[in-house]
């Protein structure tokens, strides 16, 4: 394939856009190359400023469940966007997009939409504090929440860590009330609680998918609610990318464990920029214009995120079959990888929930981040190279998850499994 289009407009971009790039990871900085520029998307495919053409598991990094171009979403979106782009004030379909996600998350009883999920998780974390008035929280090493100053924190090292800044810019002081825990890993969340003056919450990605895909182990989760109970902490599931793909229900469709507060994003905007945080009735009385915990945002609510996602969510509350369907062909895509990497004597472990699919170049079970960095990333590193140049686009890191959607076919799963085993089989173990 040639990239010489892309090359130019990353040079150019390179200029005025620090990196080249809104969002880091989209250098291919990991994974080397210049990253390609899109065109367009259509279904299963998007195609770059070249011409080449891919087939797409990245799908927007989740919200695409339909993939590109959608029909309905489509008209959904040109209906609405005619009437208007932005009011700054109440629409109906705010109403009608809170109702649906109201009736299908058993822990949530009203909900308030923001523009990203990075704003979703810091505004619940801010009215976790104010419900419990107190100031510590525990968060995850590996477990990605946005990058809110309280949440770039760097890695501990199996004890209690209480978190210093991981990016130049946030002071030391906004990030000593977090406390970092190790991932399916009980006894240190406890030690976090010991060691405490007063946990406001716990936050967690009950399916953790920016170290890889890892899930949670349920009994950890069990373990996490019995803890906040114990302590008067909430819990607060981020499932800004686990909501609406993982399940009808998200996370909480695969596991009885109840969250006291529920981030969501991706699949609720339909493609759009949209995040939203909901929680039981007495939680979200606290925050304003009901109660003291202030929040806001000029453009919450957009009617044509709104308008996306509300089409995205009737679309999947009507045909919930769709959710075996993915994780069937998900299974299979693994599957396929699977024989590849023992056809060629590759180390690999893979991941499947529901739509979501993740592999490690490694030979050892992979429960917490720092198993996730045994992955032989000189491995990803030829795997993502030799399949993007086929006209597979994967997730352009080894930390990161990727994506099914309805309309890619077992057709189009056949074929890249065909293309991964010729890819693994043209791995060395040098760069």
């Amino acid at each position: 394939m040639g990239y010489e289009n892309s090359k130019e407009a990353f040079k150019e971009a390179l200029k005025f856009i620090p990196g080249g790039v809104d969002s880091p990871v989209r250098a291919f900085g990991s994974v080397g190359g210049t990253p390609p520029f899109i065109d367009r998307g259509e279904g299963a495919y998007i195609y770059d400023i070249d011409g080449n053409c891919y087939i797409d598991y990245v799908q927007s990094w989740g919200p695409l469940i339909f993939g590109h171009c959608d029909s309905d979403i489509e008209e959904a979106v040109i209906s609405t966007a005619k009437k208007g782009l932005s009011f700054g004030a109440p629409t109906t379909l705010e109403t009608e997009l809170a109702k649906e996600i109201v009736e299908l998350f058993d822990s949530i009883d009203k909900v308030r939409f923001v523009n990203s999920g990075t704003e979703a998780v810091m505004s619940a974390l801010r009215l976790a504090r104010g419900f419990t008035n107190r100031d510590d929280f525990i968060k995850f090493t590996g477990c990605y929440h946005g990058h809110s100053d309280s949440l770039l924190v760097q890695a501990g090292s199996g004890a209690v860590t209480f978190g210093s800044p991981s990016s130049p810019g946030v002071p030391a002081n906004l990030t000593k009330h977090t406390l970092l825990a190790n991932y399916n890993d009980l006894k240190s969340v406890e030690r976090c609680f010991e060691q405490s003056s007063g946990v406001a919450c716990v936050i967690v990605e009950p399916i953790a998918g920016n170290m890889g895909l890892v899930p949670a182990d349920d009994e950890f989760l069990q373990g996490l609610r019995e803890l906040c109970d114990r302590y008067g902490a909430l819990l607060i599931f981020d499932e800004v990318m686990s909501g609406f793909r993982a399940s009808l229900k998200g996370a909480q469709g695969l596991t009885n464990v109840r969250p006291d507060i529920v981030t969501l994003g991706k699949v609720i905007g339909g493609g759009m920029p949209v995040g939203a945080f909901g929680a039981r009735a007495d939680i979200m009385k606290e925050l304003s214009p009901e109660g003291p915990v202030y929040q806001a945002g000029t453009l919450s609510g957009n009617p044509v995120a709104m308008s996306a996602g509300l089409a995205s969510l009737k679309k999947l509350k009507a045909n919930p079959k769709i959710y075996e369907e993915l994780a069937r062909r998900a299974k299979r895509l693994m599957e396929g990888f699977e024989e590849g990497a023992k056809e060629n004597n590759l180390p690999l472990v893979t991941q499947v929930r529901g739509s979501m699919f993740g592999f490690f170049f490694t030979d050892a079970p992979v429960k917490n981040f720092e198993d996730s960095k045994r992955g032989d990333n000189r491995f990803f590193k030829q795997f993502h190279s030799g399949m993007l140049e086929r006209g597979v686009y994967l997730a352009c890191s080894s930390y990161e998850t990727g994506f099914i959607s309805t309309v890619i076919s077992d057709e189009i799963i056949e074929e890249t499994i065909k293309i991964a085993k010729d890819v693994m089989a043209n791995i060395t173990v040098k760069e």
